[in-house]
């Protein structure tokens, strides 16, 4: 599980390494991060608005947003074809899954942005 301070130290270890890159290689670490770095809100709100998994997409993570997406769309089925007990049952439980991710949505993608940063800092280190 994640833990706040452990996150918030990594997120300025990463930051002061950034700041001792030359300032060319500073200005392009951060042209990378522009486009790579994920928006907590985004995450949140696909999270909220589609329980069906379309956050896990947000970040790149197809087979878990197809394992969500799926495990949705067969409750959906259930429910038309008359297994009530057992769609509903499937649609809560993929919610109460995802809902924990909501209420974490903060802590995920900055641990994400993290390891975003961690990797194009070690590619930058790489080319010394």
């Amino acid at each position: 599980m994640l833990n706040q301070q452990q996150v918030d130290a990594e997120e300025e270890r990463l930051r002061e390494q950034a700041a001792a890159l030359p300032d060319t290689e500073r200005l392009a670490l951060y042209q990378q991060l522009k486009h790579e770095l994920r928006d907590p809100d985004t995450y949140a709100t696909l999270n909220w608005c589609f329980l069906a998994g379309l956050h896990h997409f947000y970040l790149g993570q197809w087979l878990r947003g197809v394992a969500n997406l799926m495990v949705f769309i067969v409750g959906v089925l259930l429910l038309l074809m008359g297994f009530y007990w057992l769609g509903w049952g499937l649609i809560v439980a993929i919610s109460v899954v995802e809902l924990w991710a909501l209420f974490r949505a903060q802590i995920i993608i900055q641990h994400w942005n993290n390891q975003i940063m961690q990797r194009l800092l070690a590619n930058k280190q790489q080319h010394y």
